[in-house]
């Protein structure tokens, strides 16, 4: 592979010697190259997920199929569990059990009308964020997934901050330190923010 250095934006996963090797394009020297590839197949797996409906997405199959279809040309690890503890997120060993127990939760709250529809989605955003499936990639997919638990029952997707903005939530930036603050409230039990933000 190229030898890169990555230039990780603030709340980012960074990635340990074996994920990076991970890498299949052999011609990325620079992290603008990274970041357009993974744009444009991030783009393609919205439009899987827009042009078709789909009937139950509160499962791992779907989770790391979606994965697989935003990062599979780029990284060989993409769609699979992450091997390796991170500074944030459960252990490595504690992910299935927990993705588990956060789909039963927000099938429960989606039966019993426990919640309105966005805080469901905010919730079910912090949760997959928290969890932190994956060795990379976990915010766009947590988003993605989210719109996607939206749409399937005839909701809106959220606009993440872009009614306001056309910075990128994955390169460092204005918009990007407000989400990582509202994710950081959301992990004491604080949603507002967090509500505010995804319909912005």
């Amino acid at each position: 592979m190229s030898q890169f250095t990555i230039d990780y934006p603030s709340g980012a996963t960074p990635l340990d010697s074996n994920e990076l090797d991970g890498l299949i394009p052999d011609y990325i020297t620079t992290q603008g190259e990274l970041n357009t590839l993974e744009r444009e197949n991030i783009l393609e797996a919205a439009s899987w997920i827009s042009g078709r409906p789909h009937s139950d997405v509160l499962n791992a199959t779907f989770a790391f199929d979606l994965h697989r279809r935003m990062f599979g040309p780029v990284w060989k690890w993409a769609g699979t569990q992450r091997t390796s503890n991170k500074s944030i997120g459960v252990f490595k060993e504690q992910i299935s059990e927990e993705l588990a127990m956060l789909f039963g939760n927000v099938k429960y709250w989606v039966a019993n009308k426990t919640f309105t529809w966005d805080e469901i989605g905010v919730r079910f955003h912090h949760g997959l964020v928290s969890i932190h499936i994956f060795a990379n990639g976990n915010g766009r997919h947590a988003r993605i997934m989210t719109d996607a638990l939206l749409v399937s029952n005839g909701q809106e997707p959220f606009s993440w901050g872009m009614k306001r903005s056309e910075e990128a939530l994955e390169v460092a930036g204005a918009l990007r330190r407000e989400y990582i603050s509202a994710l950081k409230r959301a992990d004491q039990g604080d949603y507002r923010e967090l509500s505010r933000f995804v319909r912005s």
